[in-house]
């Protein structure tokens, strides 16, 4: 397979496809800002969840609530107004050949659940294109990676075993950016953006599987919601199709710079603090963490300037997510950041700031696990 630097000029959008799409969704929540925007350009989407929250997409359909530039307060979203369907089932009820994309929209520890395991290997055994929209990327997708020995990746997964059956070539990468939650005061089918940017999918290694995925960026560019108060609106957060593997991989720097270094030693740190404490601790992580992902064959290109990630961090008031989970006495979480030093080691490389990360984390979950 022959890598090139990200498409820079973007896909044809000169109309919305005509296709309909079937999409299976593992996630419902971050899961339900996608299946939000697949709705709107005219796509059935299908979520799977717990049994009762289930019921609940089921009854009431989905909420999500976005910021829009240039209006004030938030756009609700409800996707009964869309001209997509929605579906929300427990992971027993499906059957994934019925579908023409499957979205992996979890954390990759929430797959060795019972149920969504058993799924994850009927997916594999389907043959539908598969794309993980995850900060971890998964084994098979590293797979398409030249150069990399992923047998030595194994022990960063909870359970490598269950990314086996899986065809390298039918697996891809779609960089979460966009950051979304929901509140914790509504019911688990309301979701509320927070960032608006943009999925970054790498193509698929088959021609055909990537032009669905231009098929659904040109549909999600071109949809307009009618809103009762403004009109037609042009939402934010697109589905965006780039030609390199490593554009997903732009995450990674941003991660190993602030939210993993949100943990610390004995409590954790926001996300502002960790990049803006020691800016330049920060900028040398994350230049070094680009660093790694060029050598695998990476364009520069393909990666966010340190400073548009240091301003955007400094909006980010609370530690991140995986040092939440982890202060909350989580036994696993993804761990990108022993993913990036065995990457690194193989090149010969390491760094002590990330060597403490890693550390530290390590010594969170020996803790959490023996609690």
């Amino acid at each position: 397979m022959t890598l090139t630097q990200a498409d820079t000029s973007g896909p044809d959008r000169s109309g919305p496809s005509t296709t309909r799409y079937r999409t299976l969704i593992l996630g419902a929540s971050y899961g339900s800002l996608l299946s939000t925007k697949l709705m709107l350009a005219g796509h059935d989407a299908t979520l799977v969840c717990r049994e009762a929250t289930a019921a609940i997409f089921n009854a009431e359909g989905s909420v999500v609530r976005i910021p829009v530039r240039g209006r004030e307060g938030l756009i609700e979203v409800d996707s009964g107004s869309l001209s997509g369907s929605l579906q929300a089932v427990a992971p027993e009820k499906v059957d994934p050949a019925e579908f023409d994309l499957v979205v992996l929209a979890m954390q990759e520890p929430q797959y060795s659940a019972p149920g969504v395991r058993e799924l994850i290997g009927r997916v594999a055994a389907s043959g539908v294109p598969t794309m993980a929209i995850t900060n971890m990327p998964l084994l098979p997708y590293l797979a398409r990676i030249p150069g990399l020995e992923t047998g030595a990746l194994r022990s960063c997964f909870l359970e490598p075993e269950l990314w086996d059956p899986f065809d390298p070539d039918l697996m891809t990468l779609c960089s979460p950016d966009p950051q979304a939650f929901r509140p914790p005061e509504e019911k688990p089918n309301v979701l509320q953006v927070r960032l608006p940017t943009n999925f970054k999918a790498a193509a698929f290694a088959d021609g055909t599987h990537t032009a669905m995925l231009r098929d659904l960026d040109t549909g999600i560019e071109a949809a307009r919601f009618q809103s009762p108060e403004h009109g037609a609106l042009e939402l934010p957060v697109k589905l965006r199709v780039y030609d390199s593997v490593f554009v997903p991989l732009a995450k990674w720097a941003m991660l190993m710079a602030g939210n993993y270094r949100c943990v610390q030693a004995e409590e954790m740190r926001p996300i502002k603090e960790a990049v803006h404490g020691d800016l330049d601790a920060s900028q040398a992580v994350y230049d070094w963490v680009v660093g790694v992902c060029i050598d695998l064959g990476g364009d520069i290109s393909d990666f966010v300037p340190f400073e548009k990630y240091a301003k955007a961090a400094s909006s980010l008031a609370n530690p991140s997510s995986a040092a939440r989970a982890l202060a909350g006495g989580a036994k696993n979480i993804e761990r990108v950041d022993k993913l990036v030093s065995l990457v690194a080691a193989q090149q010969g490389k390491h760094l002590e700031v990330v060597d403490e990360t890693v550390a530290v984390v390590e010594k969170w979950l020996t803790q959490n696990r023996a609690a």
